[in-house]
């Protein structure tokens, strides 16, 4: 099953697999299986096929059935495929066993996040703490595979014999990385703490939100300043933080990196860095790409995280984004056919702007639209926290 038939001359090529399941129905697999497919993208692969199989649960050894292991080694190995990537985790034992059958590069989800989050990060915090949170998922997967391709990419191992002899010197090797790796991250996370305590008098905003949702185009509209802004899964991995003023009122707006359904809690610390302007801040500004199937799953995906990293119940403003592409597909004579049709943008704002206590703005950060009307609501939220610091700021005698 499943679609992608592409060829590319200038990507190495990659297959995906994936288990149905009661957890996992099939509309769900697929529809990770498109997201899994974007990742694989962003880290600079080209997906030619998907697998699914319809698994009870996982097989222990190889994670898919004998039959359909069978199927996938046969396509990779007249495919030329170079990649295996799987949308859940692999166990250690399920990692050897796959490299071994397959003799291919493997991929799980949690490891595809890893590396792309290592290809984009830019500070030195955010550079040691995945290369932190890599070492320790990688630890207990070494295989021959992978250390000759961490070679190949110039990673830490040095070579020594053949086989069980050479992964036990690269595990040393990644022992003492680790313990280097804490240190350098110890250092590194008090200088930060100083800064941040330095600008404790000042109102802070976080963007959140799911994953390629237009954060970072409302961060640049906000701020006039240069941030990256990409169709891509994490194009920002590091924390932005710009001054803002507005209506004679400043504060500091941060960037950071995007939620992801099905993301191990133990991926967050790799992360951490932004997580901590999220963790911090006094007003989160929630943004929503309206124009997704999805949505509201990834507004959970996020609520979720903000709960598990001691965020939630902050004031919120919720952003939905890409107004300009939120359209329905279907022709109004199926509209009037089904029993439930989908709402209208109009029922969108008037759902969501009805629920007390919840601020929500629709907006089009490409196009530009609501964007004043933005500013307006965020302003009034930024200046009630402002006001408890600096009660008389706004008085005449400040003019």
């Amino acid at each position: 099953m499943g679609g992608y038939e592409t060829k590319s001359t200038e990507q190495e090529t990659a297959v995906m697999v994936a288990l149905i399941n009661w957890g996992q129905p099939e509309e769900k697999v697929l529809e990770y299986l498109d997201e899994l497919a974007f990742l694989a993208e962003t880290m600079g692969l080209q997906v030619v096929k998907s697998f699914t199989q319809k698994l009870d649960k996982p097989e222990v050894r190889t994670f898919v059935g004998s039959g359909k292991l069978e199927e996938i080694k046969t396509y990779v190995k007249a495919e030329e495929v170079k990649v295996v990537i799987f949308d859940d985790d692999l166990s250690p034992s399920q990692l050897r066993n796959l490299e071994k059958e397959l003799e291919v590069k493997i991929y799980d989800r949690s490891l595809l996040i890893l590396d792309i989050f290592l290809k984009r990060a830019q500070t030195a915090q955010a550079k040691t703490q995945v290369e932190l949170a890599r070492s320790n998922y990688l630890l207990p997967r070494l295989t021959r595979m992978w250390t000759h391709l961490e070679r190949q990419r110039g990673g830490t191992g040095t070579r020594g014999g053949a086989g069980e002899k050479e992964i036990e010197t690269d595990r040393r090797n990644i022992r003492h990385q680790i313990t280097l790796l804490k240190k350098k991250l110890e250092k590194i996370e008090k200088q930060n703490a100083v800064q941040r305590k330095s600008r404790s008098n000042v109102v802070r905003v976080a963007l959140v939100g799911y994953t390629n949702v237009g954060k970072s185009t409302i961060m640049r509209l906000m701020t006039k300043a240069d941030v990256l802004a990409e169709d891509k899964l994490f194009a920002t991995v590091d924390s932005t933080v710009r001054k803002v003023v507005i209506d004679r009122i400043p504060f500091l707006l941060s960037d950071t990196v995007g939620f992801i359904r099905k993301l191990p809690t133990h991926l967050i610390e790799s992360f951490k860095s932004t997580l901590d302007e999220v963790r911090e801040a006094d007003v989160l500004l929630h943004v929503v790409d309206v124009s997704h199937a999805s949505f509201e799953d990834q507004m959970e995906t996020v609520n979720q995280t903000l709960v598990d990293i001691g965020a939630a119940n902050k004031p919120t403003i919720l952003v939905f984004n890409k107004i300009d592409q939120y359209k329905h597909e279907l022709d109004e004579d199926i509209l009037e056919e089904m029993e439930n049709p989908p709402l209208t943008l109009d029922d969108l704002k008037q759902t969501y702007m009805a629920k007390k206590g919840v601020a929500s703005v629709f907006v089009s950060a490409i196009e530009k639209e609501n964007i004043a009307e933005l500013r307006a609501v965020l302003i009034e939220k930024v200046k009630k926290r402002h006001l408890t610091i600096f009660p008389n700021y706004l008085k005449d005698e400040y003019y």
